[in-house]
Parts: structure tokens; C-alpha cells; sequence
């Protein structure tokens, strides 16, 4: 099945199921006001939405069109929002760009950082910038929605806790980033609002492309107008969302309602670090992968980050061409209070 938090005046919306689609929904407020309840009580809530899911299908119960630009984030707001880095090609080339090697031990222990979950971007909603030197990167991701997962659950366990899968934009901004790592303290004003796509879906949904553990199809990132990326989510995935989420819980619990994101994903071509679209390549799911290019090949980057005016759009397509989660489609705008 389908879900989306529709804007209704309140911080967590109205939940409602979509059509397979993306054309209706239903209100399912009746089951659970909110995602978050319904992932609260998902052993209840979730046979009752399969059913109004069903229902919708047959048209059978009233519905209204479902309009992207009306949803919210699925969670508006998530008791945790963890993001893993499991594209190591992603990191061996940031680390690589600066002259950096790579420890060994990043490809048997994955990266993963705490972000802000208080306050998600409609995945409609503007990218705000405060300042053009802070270096605002978009980064297409794979994420997952959990329900509760107990500390120290292996990876078994970790798999049956997945509830639901979409995609997300962690805005980045780069220009804060090395700074804030130097403090040795990790990041926080460098990584703002993420965006999550209109949509997210039960794993069963989306048929062979999931295995479990990796959702195995391309991820589109249009710059500009322009495709700028369309790499493979299942391909060069050093570390799959069981592996993440056990990761996760290691030395403590995990509630419902956690988010766990894959990292930008990347792929590699040719055994090197991929190629940009216009040379036949994959691309890119964020612009610091093509300035790292730049840079070990060129000795410096030349394409900007994000200013204000630019748009983004990041959508994945099922084997027929038609969106799984709605598309991410966001402009930066200039900040003001």
C-alpha cells in the first residue's frame, strides 16, 4: 500500500492511503489520525489500511484526486531521522578529492550520522538559503521508515522491522561541513531540513526490486531542468538497510518511527568513480560527487553549488516508467525571517 501525510493545519497532517497510481486517496484518519500513530499500533493499523487500500483499488469507498503538491513529508516530524553513508564509492571519493586514503574499516563498519528530525520539508516545499558561501548540495537518497527494533537485534531482526520505504533529498550544505568536522564533534548547522518524497510505500509494493535489503532501481536527479543522475540504488550499496538499522541499535533501542536513510547514492562505472551523464555515465546524486571528479581530474571543480533559483528533482520510476513515491521537486529560494 501507498501513504502520504496530506496539509490539513496540524504538524503531522492527515494520513490517507494513495492509489497505486498516484492519481486518488482515501482518508484514513479513522484508522490513525497520523503516520506516526499508525506505525505506533502497525500489527492494528496496518491490516485495516491494507484493506481501505484494497477498497480504493475497487473504487469502492469516496475518494478525492491526490495532488502532490499537498503532501507533506509521510512524518512531518520523526523521533529520529539516522543517516547512513552505505555508497562507500560516495566516501572514497570525498575522502580521495582532498587527498585523503580511506580506512579499511569503512567497508566493514558503516558511517552514520544523527540529523534533524523536528521539522522535515514538504518534498514540494522551497530549499530556504541563508548564505550562497555555505554551499547547498541536494542528495538523492533511499530511506526507510522502521518500527520498533530492540538494542543489540541482529540483522534478521533489523529486516522485519522495516515498515515502509521512499526516497528523500538530505540537503547538505558543504561549505560548513569541514568546519564543523574539525571541531571533531560531527554535523549539525551543515545539514538542515531533508525533504522526503510525497509517498511511502510497504516494501511489497515494490515487487522484485526489493530484496529485503536494497531497492534495485535507478534514482533520477533532474538539475535545472537537466538530467543530472540516474544511478542504480541497489548496485555499489556496500551496506543494506538491515545492516544500517542494526548498526543503528547496537547500544540502544530503535522506536517506530525511525527514519534511516542510505546515504547519496552512487555508483561506479568502468572501475572507476562513474561518469557524468553526458559522457554516458550513471551521474550523480548530489553535486559534490561531480566537483570531486573535477577536482582528481582537473585539479579544481567547476560547477557550483546550489544558489537561489535553481530547482531540483529526484523521482524513481518502476520497470513500467511510472513513479513509486512522487517526485521531490523542490527550488532554493533566499532566506529571510
Amino acid at each position: 500500500m501507498k501513504l502520504a501525510s496530506l496539509e490539513n493545519g496540524t504538524r503531522d497532517g492527515k494520513l490517507v492511503v494513495v492509489s497505486k497510481d498516484l492519481a486518488w486517496c482515501t482518508d484514513a484518519s479513522h484508522i490513525a489520525p497520523t503516520l506516526q500513530a499508525a506505525l505506533d499500533d502497525w500489527d492494528v493499523a496496518a491490516p485495516k489500511l491494507e484493506t481501505l487500500s484494497e477498497e480504493l483499488h475497487r473504487e469502492t469507498i469516496p475518494r478525492e484526486r491526490f495532488h502532490e503538491h499537498d503532501a507533506l513529508s509521510p512524518l512531518p516530524r520523526a523521533y529520529q531521522w539516522a543517516d547512513g553513508s552505505a555508497y562507500v564509492n560516495h566516501v572514497e571519493l570525498v575522502r580521495k578529492a582532498r587527498g585523503a586514503e580511506m580506512p579499511e574499516s569503512f567497508w566493514t563498519d558503516p558511517l552514520m550520522y544523527q540529523g534533524g528530525s523536528d521539522a522535515f520539508l514538504a518534498p514540494r516545499a522551497p530549499i530556504p538559503l541563508g548564505d550562497d558561501a555555505w554551499g547547498l548540495d541536494f542528495e538523492g537518497e533511499v530511506a526507510v521508515i522502521t518500527g520498533d527494533a530492540p538494542m543489540g537485534c541482529t540483522t534478521d531482526e533489523a529486516a522485519k522491522a522495516i515498515r515502509l520505504v521512499m526516497i528523500c533529498n538530505d540537503v547538505s550544505l558543504r561549505g560548513l561541513i569541514p568546519g564543523e568536522l574539525a571541531k571533531g564533534f560531527g554535523f549539525f548547522q551543515s545539514k538542515p531540513p531533508t525533504a522526503f518524497s510525497p509517498i511511502a510505500v510497504t516494501p511489497d509494493e515494490l515487487g522484485e526490486a526489493w530484496d529485503g535489503a536494497r531497492l534495485s532501481l535507478p534514482l533520477r536527479s533532474q538539475y535545472n531542468g537537466e538530467l543530472f543522475g540516474e544511478p542504480d540504488a541497489g548496485v555499489d550499496m556496500t551496506f543494506g538497510f538491515p545492516e544500517l538499522i542494526a548498526h543503528l541499535a547496537k547500544t540502544r533501542p530503535v522506536t517506530a518511527g525511525t527514519i534511516v536513510g542510505s546515504g547519496t547514492v552512487s555508483n561506479k562505472q568502468d572501475g572507476g568513480p562513474g561518469k557524468p551523464v553526458s559522457e554516458g555515465g550513471k551521474g550523480y546524486s548530489c553535486i559534490a560527487e561531480i566537483r570531486m571528479i573535477e577536482t582528481i581530474n582537473d585539479g579544481k571543480p567547476k560547477t557550483p553549488f546550489m544558489t537561489p533559483g535553481d530547482t531540483i528533482r529526484i523521482d524513481m520510476r518502476d520497470k513500467n516508467g511510472k513513479s513509486i513515491f512522487g517526485a521531490i521537486e523542490q527550488e532554493v529560494v533566499r532566506y529571510q525571517k
